[in-house]
């Protein structure tokens, strides 16, 4: 059955010359994509090599600058190493408490490298590796840990490259845990902005170091290196990173709660890459950051255990089941334009029982101008359990009639 539901969109604005909006399914593994419109207002020029801005919650990428061009991504390669880090810890293959000695290698981090002054043979704890990664963004400390997490450094790199395909980073290929500079070592903005997407919505219970200003060790207090954290309140995260081929890189993303719906935040994460400058990469994600919350609005279509149909469903002990979604599901789209969204719900004729609360049992698009902008599971709200024989064999026959008819 496909059933179009009336309602909420404007008038599409001009293309952004060079630049292209298209929605990004974050959530899966592959990535979907689609056709939105392009917001009324051009984003602001960066001085950025190249560029993303991704509107997390909603899943869609808003606009982007050469974000499939290849680039160093510096320290920002800690976002896997983190990523991986922070899958052990949720899987318990290691834990915050667990002791560490780091090996002989931490001793080739050179002085000019960033780093959080840990010693070769002297215990130190993943609690604080973590943090040093994160916050100090030590290259001893990624070292230390992608030795624990893979057994190796080369083994952790085969893993990091796994992942990358994984997650649907096609255009990525890591070297090292670092980001040294390396032939073979890197990336893109878009790929970027799909680690980063997912390493917020995987582990939320480590996320949250990211937002974290200093950490202490070995009595060398060393600051965040992102400046966004004491400039917006609103930015949690993520990763700078800098060589002198790479350029001043920044990974941020703020998170806001909507004006029409204060009990939902929306969170957007922005990518520069190459800049000249470190006020460059700053200045530049504000003002992204600003561009993608006021040109942008974001629409809650329907709201976790909407009934958004009722169908008919056979050989169950009752003969309709209620249909919706079990998640919020915002859409972003051009500011004032909310109008022209079309949600067509389509699902599996016959259903039939039993079906379970959250069972899948179709799927919502939601269409502007007849293209996808988007689409999530259509889930039964309320369990069917079968029917006694008498019911099953009745609603058999009912079927064997119905697909005569048809």
């Amino acid at each position: 059955m496909r059933l179009t539901v009336p309602r909420l969109t404007t008038s599409f604005g001009v293309p952004v010359r060079a630049v292209r909006a298209t929605a990004l399914a974050l959530t899966f593994l592959l990535p979907l994509t689609a056709e939105v419109a392009h917001a009324q207002v051009p984003p602001p020029a960066v001085t950025a090599r190249s560029w993303v801005l991704v509107d997390a919650t909603s899943n869609q990428m808003l606009a982007s600058g050469n974000s499939d061009e290849r680039v160093e991504p510096a320290s920002l390669t800690k976002l896997m190493t983190a990523y991986l880090v922070f899958d052990a810890l949720k899987t318990k293959k290691i834990s915050m408490e667990q002791t560490v000695v780091p090996s002989e290698a931490v001793r080739r981090v050179g002085t000019d490298e960033s780093r959080m002054f840990i010693e070769a043979n002297k215990p130190v704890t993943v609690h604080d590796l973590v943090y040093g990664m994160i916050i100090q963004s030590g290259n001893d400390a990624a070292i230390a840990l992608a030795e624990l997490v893979g057994g190796s450094e080369s083994n952790f790199v085969t893993m990091m490259n796994a992942e990358a395909q994984k997650l649907g980073m096609t255009h990525t290929h890591y070297g090292d845990v670092n980001g040294m500079p390396d032939p073979n070592h890197y990336t893109t903005a878009g790929d970027l902005a799909i680690l980063s997407t997912r390493l917020i919505r995987d582990f939320p219970d480590y996320y949250s170091i990211f937002s974290i200003k200093e950490f202490k060790y070995n009595n060398i207090k060393q600051p965040n290196r992102n400046r966004l954290l004491w400039i917006d309140s609103t930015v949690d995260g993520l990763k700078t990173g800098h060589t002198q081929a790479a350029g001043y890189c920044l990974i941020a993303t703020a998170k806001r709660p909507l004006p029409a719906s204060p009990d939902i935040s929306r969170r957007l994460v922005v990518v520069m890459m190459g800049e000249p400058k470190e006020s460059d990469r700053v200045q530049d994600s504000l003002k992204m950051l600003q561009y993608g919350y006021t040109a942008y609005d974001a629409v809650r279509y329907y709201k976790p255990g909407q009934v958004i149909d009722t169908a008919r469903i056979y050989k169950g002990a009752q003969s309709t089941v209620k249909l919706g979604v079990n998640v919020d599901n915002l859409i972003t789209v051009p500011k004032g334009s909310a109008d022209k969204l079309k949600p067509i719900v389509s699902y599996n004729q016959p259903l039939i029982a039993p079906l379970t609360v959250g069972q899948t049992v179709g799927t919502v698009k939601i269409q502007a101008d007849g293209k996808d902008v988007t689409q999530y599971p259509l889930v039964a709200l309320e369990a069917v359990p079968q029917a006694g024989i008498v019911g099953r064999l009745w609603d058999s026959i009912m079927l064997m009639f119905k697909k005569k008819a048809g």
